[in-house]
């Protein structure tokens, strides 16, 4: 199973306000990335969205889908927000409106005693901004930090893992001066004005851990053609 650690490189209804967004579309080089964004984020990390990522799973066949949140985490003690709901959503028509979801919720546990509950691949009730929790599909189980599922079908980790995000981030505040945090350590650090990043580049988030949502399936469970340029878009989303 690839996603157990990355590169440095490379219940009921619930009526829910999207929070976070960030997106790629496979096949079409579309991307996003998504960091403390907002004030809201920047106060409350756990509904913040880092970034998305689709790579190729253990076999031609198979995709990984992974979700980060809360960077940066010092240390190894962080757990997921039981009052939030994470989504991997998924388009496979080509019209931007998700057709299927993976919805991940969490109970109150902390750290390995955390349990996560994955539904999905499931087409979603409600579309867009507002959503609701699904009641039927596959349900996948396990405890943070474990891997569970099968490996010929859905597989799911959620934990600590290293940030694989690179930005030179304290020279980034440099640039754009009204992007830096109002508390916390990067709030007090601060350098002369900036006009680009600096050469060599600074890795800041190397140390750093953040929260992994990562679903690893067929790919033939999201497709709605069998054409070997059959493409989907991802994009996620954290919601209260």
């Amino acid at each position: 199973m690839p996603f157990p650690s990355f590169s440095r490189r490379t219940v009921r209804s619930l009526a829910a306000l999207s929070v976070g967004v960030a997106a790629l579309v496979v096949g079409q080089r579309v991307y996003a990335s998504d960091h403390q964004d907002t004030p809201e984020t920047e106060l409350n990390p756990r509904m913040d969205i880092n970034d998305v990522y689709a790579f190729p799973g253990a076999s031609a066949d198979r995709i990984a889908l992974v979700l980060t949140t809360s960077s940066p985490i010092a240390g190894q003690s962080a757990s997921f927000d039981p009052n939030l709901l994470y989504q991997i959503k998924v388009d496979n028509t080509g019209d931007a409106v998700e057709d299927l979801v993976f919805q991940v919720t969490f109970d109150g546990g902390v750290g390995a005693a955390q349990r996560y509950f994955v539904r999905g691949p499931v087409a979603p009730a409600m579309t867009g901004t507002k959503t609701m929790l699904a009641t039927g599909g596959t349900v996948t189980t396990g405890n943070v930090g474990s891997t569970s599922g099968s490996a010929s079908g859905i597989q799911v980790f959620a934990g600590l893992r290293a940030d694989p995000f690179v930005i030179d981030l304290e020279q980034f505040f440099n640039v754009l001066p009204d992007r830096r945090p109002s508390t916390g350590p990067l709030a007090t650090q601060s350098g002369p004005s900036a006009g680009s990043f600096r050469m060599p580049g600074v890795d800041f988030l190397k140390p750093f851990n953040a929260l992994a949502i990562a679903i690893e399936l067929p790919k033939s469970a999201l497709q709605s053609s069998t054409a070997a340029d059959a493409k989907f878009g991802v994009w996620s989303t954290i919601s209260r």
